[in-house]
C-alpha cells in the first residue's frame, strides 16, 4: 500500500512539473514573468536631471559689413585718425574673404616741423586711402562669458592680403597683415577690434625705402 501511494505521489509530481515547465515556456507564460518582473520596483529609483540649453541662433547669411574708425601711424607722418569700412564674405565656418577700403589725413613729418617753411606735400596729398583684397581665417572660435548663463560666440582670426595705397600723389602696391578678435552681440550684430600693418614703399626724400604703417581700429558689423 506504501508503495502504491508513493508512486501515484511521484506520478503527480511529474506531470505537475511537466505542466508548470510546458506554461513557463509558452508566449503566453514568458508574458507573464516579464509583467511579473516589470511590476517589481528597484530597491534605488535613480534621480536624472535633464538640463535645459538654448541652442545658439547665429544667422546662416554669409555676408558680413563693418564699418570701422581708429587710429593710424603711418611711418614719419604721425598718428591719425582714420575711418573705412570692410566687406566680407563667409565661405565656411573658418575661412572667409573680405574687400576693404579706409581713409587718413596724415599730418608734417618730423622734418617739415623742424626746418618749419619747409611744405614737402601739398594738403590733397597728405590724405592716405587704400583698398585691399584679403584671406582671414578664425584660428580660435569659442565663447564669451558675461555670467552663469549668458555667453556670445567670439572668434579670434587672423587676416592678410594686397592692396593699393594712394598717398604723396602717387599710387602705391601693399601688403597687409594682422589679427583681430570678432564679437557677436547677437545673431546679426557683432563687434571687431583689429590691428593691421600695411606695408608700401616711399620714395619722397629721393631715397626708396619700405615703411611699416599700423592701423588699430574698432567696428561694428552686420549679417547680411
Amino acid at each position: 500500500m506504501a508503495n502504491w501511494f508513493c508512486s501515484v505521489l511521484l506520478k503527480s509530481g511529474l506531470l505537475l512539473l511537466v505542466f508548470v515547465s510546458s506554461f513557463a515556456l509558452s508566449p503566453r507564460g514568458a508574458e507573464a514573468s516579464e509583467e511579473m518582473l516589470s511590476e517589481e520596483k528597484p530597491v534605488i529609483e535613480p534621480e536624472v536631471y535633464r538640463r535645459e540649453i538654448d541652442a545658439s541662433e547665429i544667422d546662416t547669411e554669409n555676408f558680413e559689413l563693418t564699418a570701422f574708425t581708429g587710429l593710424m601711424s603711418v611711418e614719419d607722418f604721425g598718428v591719425n585718425n582714420i575711418i573705412g569700412a570692410r566687406l566680407a564674405f563667409h565661405i565656411t565656418e573658418g575661412l572667409f574673404f573680405e574687400a576693404g577700403i579706409g581713409r587718413t589725413t596724415t599730418t608734417k613729418t618730423s622734418y617739415e616741423r623742424l626746418s618749419g617753411s619747409v611744405e614737402l606735400l601739398t594738403d590733397d596729398q597728405r590724405v592716405l586711402s587704400y583698398y585691399n583684397l584679403s584671406v582671414g581665417y578664425n584660428l580660435l572660435p569659442g565663447e564669451a562669458f558675461l555670467t552663469r548663463n549668458l555667453a556670445f560666440n567670439t572668434a579670434f582670426y587672423l587676416i592678410g592680403g594686397i592692396g593699393n595705397t594712394t598717398f604723396a600723389g602717387d599710387e602705391r602696391y601693399t601688403i597687409n597683415y594682422g589679427f583681430g578678435y570678432r564679437f557677436l552681440a547677437t545673431d546679426w550684430l557683432a563687434l571687431h577690434a583689429d590691428v593691421r600693418n600695411h606695408v608700401f614703399d616711399m620714395e619722397l626724400l629721393g631715397e626708396k625705402a619700405t615703411t611699416n604703417n599700423i592701423e588699430m581700429s574698432l567696428g561694428l558689423s552686420i549679417f547680411f
